[in-house]
């Protein structure tokens, strides 16, 4: 069993990829024809888009996501938090939570995109010495 992606629900498919790319420098794979779905490179896992009239279609029912109340998280590692937050905002993200020094060793700090989804931004977590 592998992790192969994550797929947020959103209004505008298209959108979404091109804030994604500005934000946060994916790669785009592909946009459907339909525009109702399409995903960004992210290394070995891929982040996807759905269109919400799409799941409806399906005969789900998308919620909306709160970055005041959310439900989960998706995390972008990068040595340069800093220069990642404020690339982010600059392409129109939301700050959640600007940039900090954690206690346990990491630098992190929180974006809303465009749809609402929380976005971490992060440095990579030092794990403890084994021994």
């Amino acid at each position: 069993m592998i992790f192969r992606y994550t797929i947020l629900y959103v209004d505008d498919v298209a959108r979404a990829l091109a804030f994604y790319e500005r934000a946060f420098n994916l790669e785009r794979r592909f946009l459907h024809e339909s525009g109702d779905y399409g995903e960004l490179s992210t290394g070995q896992t891929r982040l996807a888009f759905s269109s919400k009239r799409l799941m409806r279609e399906l005969g789900k029912a998308p919620g909306s996501p709160s970055p005041q109340a959310p439900v989960f998280e998706i995390a972008f590692e990068t040595q340069d938090v800093n220069a990642a937050f404020d690339r982010a905002v600059a392409a129109g993200a939301a700050p959640v939570q600007a940039v900090r020094d954690e206690p346990w060793g990491q630098t992190t700090s929180y974006v809303s995109d465009p749809d609402g989804y929380l976005v971490e931004i992060c440095s990579p977590v030092q794990l403890p010495s084994a021994g």
